[in-house]
């Protein structure tokens, strides 16, 4: 009998430590969503267990830059899983469906032509560097005897179409509407002397077709990607200097509301740090540049 009595109590004993050992609770919010409770947040931090943050790119330069800063994160209990893309309209759906908790791959003007285009409700959640787009030699190499009818390759998409031909207006080989904006379009050549031509094709396409063409006007991430030194490969480039470096920054794109996340913020932190900063400088010698 004393054998069942001293069981018994132990048994009483363990379960009522069991109830009040960091269990986990969950509530249920007005929009059907699950999410933990001040207890358990207060668990997480005392067990130390790690926020997993990740974030979408394209391989060059984005993706090589995010790696600079995993360790640094890690030290603050963040651990970043880079999810590579190759094209730019995936990680921008990933972000907004909740796949991704930011990107990082693409100018502001690119976000706020593709919300408006796709209704998301993407964010900046911070300017990191600027890429100046160049133009490559295909078929013919030299800009000054452009040939007549030329063939120029440009990217499909509305922002980078109307950046490559406002490059080309700076070069003095067409001129625009003065109402073309940023997203000009080949109907908005006012003057074209040499009769130039345009081959529209998505981006990353750009850099594989350059033999095909006289010229490709390539943005820097996918000549990077192929191997093209933006400042030694490309015959002319955007100016650093120029308006475009403020409204072609490359940022950490989130979901609206997300941009005030701790772990969002720690992100845009260290990729503005001057160790960052020095990372771009000394690798990509100005085909990249710190917005910061």
């Amino acid at each position: 009998m004393k054998k069942l009595l001293a069981l018994a109590m132990a048994l009483t004993l363990c379960l009522g430590l069991a109830a009040c050992g960091g269990e986990t609770t969950e509530e249920t919010d007005t929009t059907g969503e699950t999410t933990q409770t001040e207890e358990t947040t207060e668990a997480t931090e005392t067990t130390g267990e790690t926020v997993t943050l990740t974030v979408g790119a394209t391989p060059a330069p984005h993706e090589e830059i995010l790696e600079q800063v995993v360790d640094v994160l890690a030290e603050q209990g963040i651990t970043l899983n880079i999810r590579p893309y190759t094209d730019y309209n995936t990680p921008n759906v990933a972000v907004e469906e909740g796949e991704d908790d930011a990107n990082y791959f693409q100018h502001i003007t690119y976000m706020e032509e593709f919300n408006e285009r796709e209704g998301t409700h993407l964010v900046n959640a911070g300017a990191i560097h600027y890429e100046p787009m160049g133009i490559y030699a295909g078929q013919s190499d030299s800009l000054e005897n452009i040939p007549d009818g030329a063939v120029i390759a440009v990217p499909n998409d509305a922002t980078n179409e109307g950046r490559a031909l406002l490059l080309l207006q700076d070069l003095g080989l067409i001129t625009l509407k003065e109402d073309a904006g940023l997203e000009a379009t080949p109907n908005d050549i006012a003057e074209n002397p040499h009769n130039l031509e345009f081959q529209e094709m998505e981006a990353a396409m750009l850099p594989q077709t350059v033999d095909e063409v006289d010229f490709s006007i390539i943005n820097s991430n996918y000549a990077l990607d192929a191997g093209l030194n933006p400042t030694t490969d490309a015959l002319a480039m955007e100016d650093t200097e120029s308006d475009a470096a403020q409204a072609y920054a490359n940022i950490i794109a989130v979901k609206e509301g997300n941009e005030n996340n701790e772990a969002i913020q720690a992100l845009v932190a260290a990729l503005q740090s001057d160790e960052i900063r020095e990372f771009i400088e000394t690798t990509y010698e100005g085909s990249v540049v710190p917005m910061f």
